[in-house]
């Protein structure tokens, strides 16, 4: 039963993309090739793992689990933004920071996002490790 979700899920993903890509032929050329595709089929992942994520860090209720996990989830968080600012990026050229803070902000924006993803994690990790030593 689990399979024919799956394979409906993914079919409807694959749907959308080719009429997404049809119904904005008119203004511009958007032609995704699997590349393209492959980058949009991880967003629907990135938020499943931001569902978990949370989930995981609210079950646990505090603690060095707890606030670990809630550290990877925010980190993941950061993660998400960071790629569907990526597919944004990649697929219709629009960089959205460097168009809203400039190209030398953007910019600096973009290291400090990368900075606080690996921090968040590399503490939330930690923690968890640090609570499994016991």
């Amino acid at each position: 039963m689990r399979k024919h979700y799956i394979l409906l899920i993914l079919g409807l993903l694959f749907m959308s993309q080719t009429s997404f890509a049809q119904g904005h032929s008119d203004h511009f050329a958007l032609t995704l090739g699997a590349e393209q595709i492959f980058g949009l089929l991880e967003i629907p992942f990135l938020a499943i793992v931001l569902i978990f994520s949370f989930l995981t860090a609210t079950r646990l209720k505090g603690g060095k689990f707890g606030s670990g996990m809630t550290l990877l989830a925010w980190g993941f968080v950061v993660i998400a933004l960071g790629h569907l600012h990526m597919q944004i990026a990649h697929i219709f050229d629009y960089n959205i920071f460097k168009n809203i803070f400039g190209n030398t902000l953007g910019n600096y924006i973009w290291f400090i996002a990368l900075i606080l993803t690996w921090g968040l994690s590399a503490l939330g990790f930690y923690k968890i490790y640090q609570a499994s030593k016991i």
